[in-house]
């Protein structure tokens, strides 16, 4: 029997049966989804001069609503957050650039938020910027540095900001490299920058910063293999996390096997020779001994002009890398390009066309 002919069969019975306890009242008419009388307000635009004067400021909200315009795709944005920027690199300069990276489960965010309310105790102004990784699956991201760091993003003294890679490290650093300019405008004069892990983006976050910061944990049978050798060559200072409890004892066995390690590296171009520390996060030791090693460093690396020179090396580079990245972006939006992109493919797809002539072409219709 058909589903409409049960329907006609039950109505008929409940017509002749009202009375029946069988009978069901009508319901209420469907709510809508949204809340009728709900009103969208629209976000109030900055000029630039309203962003510049802003961000000279030290308003955070307006800092975040211009590191959003940096962070934008859109062509209008990219031209106002060039000219924020442009207008902001005077005042820029003026502050520390520490990349910290280490395995996931390190510690990083807990050693962050514990050496950062340190740091505001000490009178600096701190800038935490987060590259956070997202999906490769939905783009998504969940942005939970914010939620991990809890006790300092209420402090006045300290901005934290993530930022989603978006699938594209190179993209994400050169926004980052960006946003650092707009926080050193105003007033942080310490900027920690987090990566995702061991991987691609130490080497982009490396190119930006002063000192490079490598958390290690204890235990993780590691110490001694040459696996982590690229990274550990970047290293300017290593730190092992969570040496509390029962883990003191494997933290400075550790950290005298990562002291030993390090010394089998040739001197890095600064002349300093990494130092090995312990902390922990939790219960707050090791940390101002931590930052004494940041302090020393930077003395050193100051009086023998490696720092003015790293700079200005780094300049160099982000100068070329922006050109490349511009250029990539003109070939791939170029309407010409866009046209002939599939039928290219397609014929290089039925081996009607190599890679490497099909490349040829496309590049001839971009340059004519």
């Amino acid at each position: 029997m058909s589903y409409t002919k049960i329907e006609h069969y039950e109505k008929e019975y409940l017509d002749q049966h009202h009375d029946s306890a069988l009978n069901v009242a009508e319901g209420v008419a469907d709510q809508p989804v949204v809340n009728p009388y709900f009103v969208r307000r629209k976000r109030r635009t900055f000029t630039t001069d309203e962003y510049v004067e802003g961000i000279l400021a030290g308003n955070i909200t307006i800092l975040a609503q211009a590191i959003t315009l940096v962070e934008s795709n859109n062509p209008a944005h990219y031209a106002q957050a060039q000219e924020i920027i442009e207008r902001c690199l005077p005042y820029s300069g003026k502050s520390v650039r520490i990349g910290i990276t280490g395995v996931p489960g390190a510690g990083k965010s807990s050693f962050i938020e514990a050496v950062g309310n340190m740091i505001t105790s000490l009178k600096h102004k701190l800038a935490v910027l987060a590259i956070d990784p997202s999906s490769e699956r939905s783009g998504g991201s969940i942005l939970g540095d914010k939620t991990r760091m809890e006790s300092i993003c209420h402090n006045p003294d300290i901005f934290v900001r993530p930022s989603p890679s978006a699938g594209s490290l190179g993209g994400v650093a050169r926004k980052t490299r960006e946003t650092i300019v707009l926080c050193e405008a105003a007033g942080f004069d310490v900027i920690f920058i987090e990566t995702v892990g061991v991987g691609q983006s130490e080497t982009a976050v490396h190119s930006m910063v002063d000192m490079f910061m490598m958390l290690q944990i204890s235990g993780a049978g590691d110490e001694l293999q040459g696996i982590k050798r690229g990274i550990m060559e970047m290293a300017d200072m290593m730190v092992i996390t969570k040496a509390d409890g029962e883990n003191i004892t494997k933290a400075e066995l550790a950290k005298a096997q990562y002291q030993g390690a390090l010394h089998l590296f040739p001197l890095a171009d600064s002349g300093w020779r990494p130092q090995v520390y312990t902390c922990s996060s939790l219960l707050g030791t090791g940390l101002e001994e931590v930052w004494q090693g940041v302090e020393k460093y930077l003395e050193h690396i100051e009086l023998n002009g490696y720092f003015t020179a790293n700079r200005n090396r780094q300049n160099k580079y982000w100068m070329y890398e922006t050109i490349n990245e511009t250029l990539k972006s003109s070939f791939y939006n170029n309407p010409e390009i866009e046209a002939k992109m599939a039928e290219v493919e397609q014929r290089v797809l039925e081996a009607k066309l190599s890679s490497f002539i099909a490349a040829k072409e496309l590049l001839d219709i971009y340059f004519k």
